[in-house]
């Protein structure tokens, strides 16, 4: 075991082993000081993001295990890695929030913060009297974000759930679906990560300036679902056209359209078509040596979804099975069609696209030792 006091005792600052992922000028939060309640991926996400902007977030975990991403998939020697990428740049504090002592700390903390973060049910924080109404009062120009699944009232707000539920309510599942209509789970939590962090991070910075502004803090109530629904643009856009959504893997963003789709290459790869535009189709169709099908484009009335559409994806269908990812690659480096690669995760980290913008760094934590990282997806420049 490293030679240091354990996170249930004392604050440890792992943020200054990372310091080289934020340069000073991408750190327009410094100053801000963030309490961080939060668990697993949502909450701790977006108080990553305040940290990547340089805010001094200083996470509060239960006594005992803390965290549940803490032992959340292998652990090499004292947290996993799940915990590692969603909690860099943070401090780190134990404390009873059902004591008296701990509630006494906690209050004492908040009146020199400027966020507070929570992710418990609805009501949870009033009984441990450490409520919306009790911080304001202590200090009028905090804010305050809860993330919850359901949002703060409505007659889900007590519920449980998880990203595959929001997902669910928000009519984004059904949507990720192919022809056969079986909705795909996405390794991307969108509801845990647009709804609970993104949305979080907006409305955060969103009360942050109101009150420099106006001198009065904000409570931010973040719904995940309601966050994803919001988002459900081109549904929405169905309904109000057609009255209903389209049927899965046939509407123009998921698979009704030849210029917009996948493909499957000769070795078991994929290749994303991106050719929306009736300029970059043209262009893919002289690429591919098809210039018969410039006219057989969704902009020249095709129908989305419909027996042309789908003839012609048949035929890229068999054209992309005759040749390798890496072959198809060449072909399109230099076309300007939008037509890319299907990559993984790893040769994603080993790409030049994120290299060169600096996206993936080779980082270093205290007890886990070397790991990759993401970089802030944020740039400022001073």
């Amino acid at each position: 075991m490293p030679n240091r006091p354990s996170f249930l005792n004392v604050i440890y600052n792992y943020a200054e082993t990372m310091e080289n992922l934020n340069e000073p000028a991408d750190q327009p939060l410094r100053g801000i000081r963030v309490l961080d309640l939060t668990r697993l991926l949502p909450g701790p996400m977006a108080t990553q993001h305040l940290a990547d902007m340089g805010a001094d977030v200083i996470k509060i975990e239960d006594p005992g295990a803390g965290d549940y991403a803490r032992t959340m998939g292998p652990v090499r020697r004292e947290v996993s890695q799940f915990f590692v990428a969603v909690n860099r740049g943070k401090r780190f504090l134990q404390l009873d929030l059902k004591s008296a002592a701990g509630r006494d700390a906690f209050l004492a903390m908040v009146d020199d913060a400027d966020v507070v973060v929570e992710s418990f049910r609805p009501g949870v924080m009033d009984r441990l009297g450490l409520g919306w109404d009790a911080l304001r009062a202590r200090n009028p120009r905090l804010v305050m974000c809860a993330i919850t699944g359901y949002g703060q009232d409505g007659p889900f707000a007590q519920l449980a759930g998880h990203d595959i539920n929001y997902v669910g309510y928000a009519g984004m599942l059904e949507q990720n679906a192919g022809p056969d209509g079986t909705p795909a789970l996405p390794n991307l939590q969108v509801g845990d990560l647009l709804g609970g962090a993104q949305a979080a991070v907006q409305g955060i910075l969103a009360a942050l300036l109101g009150a420099r502004n106006g001198g009065r803090g904000r409570f931010v109530d973040v719904s995940m679902t309601d966050a994803v629904f919001a988002h459900n643009i081109m549904p929405l856009v169905a309904v109000n056209d057609h009255g209903r959504t389209a049927a899965p893997g046939r509407d123009l963003l998921t698979g009704g359209v030849p210029c917009y789709n996948v493909y499957r290459t000769a070795d078991g790869r994929f290749m994303a078509v991106g050719s929306l535009e009736l300029k970059f189709w043209q262009v893919f169709c002289d690429t591919i040596g098809r210039p018969d099908l410039r006219d057989r484009h969704w902009s020249l009335g095709q129908q989305i979804g419909g027996s042309d559409a789908m003839a012609v994806k048949a035929e890229l269908d068999a054209l992309f099975a005759g040749r390798t990812l890496a072959e198809w690659t060449a072909v399109f480096a230099d076309k300007d069609c939008c037509v890319t690669p299907v990559l993984r995760a790893d040769e994603a980290l080993a790409h030049p696209l994120f290299r060169a913008r600096g996206m993936v760094r080779r980082a270093s934590h205290p007890t886990e030792g070397d790991h990759w990282a993401t970089g802030p997806a944020v740039r400022f420049r001073a």
